[in-house]
């Protein structure tokens, strides 16, 4: 049999099922897009939607590194430091850092908004003008101290246009006395470390306004109300600890590790970068000069062995930048001082509160034995009362002599009742001194 194929087409979907026009379509995002604010040297900003790849391409940074940006994932505090970009996950500020700009991932968080703004105005130039003149920042610097600085200017260099000499007068720029101004980066990096330590500071210090008053209730007057107070302030305190401690073993770190901080020079190593593809290049027209019949290939593999070459032996002065933690690290050091005198002040009033509640409890065990002891004996007296109620003749039931039978006396009755009280009274004393003496009582 000859199969038989349908060839008529369907029929059209009805009106209310067919999809809309393309441009009334929404516009949906690619996997991986993420609006990014982007933050030049000249202090403008503006939003782009950038995937991860084109991200990776442009800073130069892995996969794995871009991972420690993602606000899903929970990655410690980390700053690190690449052949193109700076990486920093600081506290709320998530951001990429570059030559020439910063990305910022979070910038619609109502918190990294301070952030932002200060990054605009720091490395736009305009701060404060009634800031007072440091002695760093002084137009006396000595020779020393201009040694350590750098002026940078890579974007409107000559050094980007090969020009070597140019590149030489920039990098030698400190010598000459002329201002001090941080390389882009160290800008941008220095007004997010200054973000989140005084963001660390700041919730440092709130915990302390109320840690020290709701300890003080609680050694006047230990209640429930005031110990979940009490542990509430404690269970902040180990987070807020933890945090501290991070940012500034990530400090330390850095500043025991030159090459770490050396990677973090990217504007030095774009300039020196340009100043040795100058001179590779007229090394290469000398070389096509004289070998005209070598191949392209050896030329662009001599070219990237210069680069390397570069590379491996850029070793900048790394005082600028190390300074430049160290300021930092005081800071986030006096914080930490701050957490551990007051975590020292809860384990000081956990040990008070625990004294006096093995004081009370030492108070209620004497009263235990104390109504014991009472217990004891006023059974000894119960025991008295019964064998006298039993119905068994005694002879102290019997009259005395010259008095009626049938009004029978209650002197004995009180002489016996008054004798037992009396008798319980002395065993209780007695009990409680021997108790005293040796040592069980206070």
């Amino acid at each position: 049999s000859q199969r038989r194929y349908n060839t008529t087409t369907a029929p059209p979907p009805p009106h209310h099922q067919q999809p809309p026009p393309p441009h009334q379509q929404p516009r949906r995002k690619g996997a991986g897009i993420r609006s990014w604010l982007v933050v030049s040297d000249s202090g403008k900003s503006h939003v782009e939607e950038v995937g991860k790849h084109p991200i990776m391409r442009r800073t130069g940074l892995p996969a794995r590194d871009l991972r420690i940006l993602d606000p899903v994932l929970s990655y410690p505090s980390t700053i690190l430091g690449r052949e193109k970009a700076i990486v920093v996950n600081l506290e709320h500020i998530k951001a990429i850092i570059t030559a020439t700009e910063v990305f910022v991932l979070n910038f619609k968080d109502p918190v990294v908004s301070p952030f932002v703004h200060d990054l605009e105005q720091k490395v736009s130039g305009n701060e404060n003008p009634n800031k007072a003149v440091t002695e760093e920042e002084s137009p006396n610097v000595n020779e020393e101290e201009g040694l350590r600085q750098f002026r940078y200017s890579f974007r409107n260099s000559p050094a980007k246009n090969g020009d070597d000499n140019a590149a030489k007068g920039l990098v030698d720029a400190p010598k000459t006395g002329g201002p001090v101004v941080l390389p882009f980066e160290f800008k941008a990096l220095e007004v997010c470390l200054e973000c989140a330590c005084k963001s660390l500071e700041t919730e440092t210090s709130t915990l302390e306004q109320e840690a020290y008053p709701a300890l003080d209730e609680l050694t006047s007057k230990i209640s429930t109300l005031n110990l979940q107070r009490a542990r509430h302030i404690k269970s902040r305190l180990v987070a807020v600890f933890g945090r501290v401690q991070k940012v500034r073993d990530e400090l330390e770190n850095l500043l025991d590790d030159d090459m770490d901080m050396v990677e973090m020079y990217l504007t030095e190593k774009l300039v020196h970068l340009g100043s040795e593809e100058a001179a590779s290049k007229d090394d290469n027209e000398i070389n096509n000069d004289e070998f005209e019949s070598d191949n392209e290939s050896d030329d662009d593999d001599e070219s990237q062995s210069n680069k390397s070459s570069m590379l491996t032996g850029f070793k900048p002065n790394v005082e600028e930048l190390e300074m430049l933690l160290e300021a930092y690290f005081a800071q986030i050091e006096g914080t930490l001082n701050k957490l551990s005198t007051m975590r020292e002040y809860i384990d000081d009033t956990e040990d008070y509160i625990n004294i006096m509640l093995d004081d009370k409890q030492n108070q209620l065990l004497q009263m235990g034995v104390l109504l014991s002891t009472a217990n004891l004996l006023l059974n000894a007296g119960i025991v008295v009362v019964g064998v006298f109620g039993m119905n068994v003749h005694i002879d102290l039931f019997d009259p005395l002599p010259g008095e009626d039978e049938n009004n029978a006396s209650s002197t004995r009755f009180l002489q016996t009742t008054c004798g037992t009280l009396v008798g319980c009274l002395i065993l209780y004393f007695i009990s409680i001194f021997f108790g005293k003496k040796r040592g069980l009582l206070e």
